[in-house]
Order: structure tokens, then sequence, then C-alpha cells
């Protein structure tokens, strides 16, 4: 007589809670520096150099291209690492998959988007801990 086990993937709770942490953080800071809803932070990142009275010398230099996208990739990153976290909730089975875009993701917004340290490293070690458990 032999007994069929069915093997649960366990969840990866904590992962999933350093990454959703993360994208919602990601998808907050570029939302408000980008104006996305009230005017965002000082009237949105483009507004943000004439703020600093630094507007002749950046926007005369292409930064003004740079100033535009760089809001909204933070927000493209927060939308991708929370839908991750949440794949990777839903889907543990998947969880070394969605775990690479996590940290690719979050090491992707360290460096060009609004999420800043605090967010990349959240979702670093989130997507890390993703990689690093048992399936």
């Amino acid at each position: 007589m032999s007994e069929t086990q069915i093997q649960k993937t366990e969840q990866p709770t904590m992962a999933f809670v350093l990454s959703l942490l993360a994208g919602l953080w990601m998808l907050s800071a570029g939302g408000m520096m980008g104006g996305f809803g009230g005017g965002g932070m000082m009237g949105g990142w483009h507004n943000m150099g004439r703020w600093q009275g630094m507007q002749g010398w950046m926007w005369g230099q292409g930064m003004h291209a740079f100033g535009l996208w760089w809001p909204r990739f933070g927000v493209l990153a927060g939308i991708l690492v929370t839908i991750s976290a949440v794949m990777l909730y839903t889907k543990p089975e998947q969880q070394r998959s969605w775990g690479v875009v996590i940290l690719i993701v979050s090491a992707l917004d360290f460096f060009l988007g609004m999420g800043g340290l605090l967010a990349g490293a959240l979702g670093a070690v989130g997507g890390a801990l993703a990689l690093g458990a048992k399936a």
C-alpha cells in the first residue's frame, strides 16, 4: 500500500513582504516626484529644477528629457515589483523567476528611478530571499 504525498510549496512570506513594501515605496515615490495625482512634490520633478534655481543650466544641457522619464521609470518599476511580489506569493513554485524580476527591477530603480536607497535595498533583499528560499 503506497500513499501519495502531495508536497505543498511554502509561500516565501518574508520575501513577499519586503518586495511588496519596496514596490509600493517605488510607486509612491515616483508618483509624488512625477506630479501624478495632486501635482506632486513641488509640482513634479520637471519643476524641481526651477525650484532649485538650476533651470538655465539643467534644461539647457538636455536634462529636460531625463527629468521627464526618471519619475515615470520609478512608477513603472513600482508596478513591476508590486505585481512580481504578489505573483511570488500566489505562485510560490515560480519564486525563483519572480525573485529574479524583483532583484533586477529593484537594482535598476536603485540607480535610475525614484525609489531611492530604501526601496532598492528592500527590493534587493526581497528578491534575494526569493532566490534563496527552498522551492
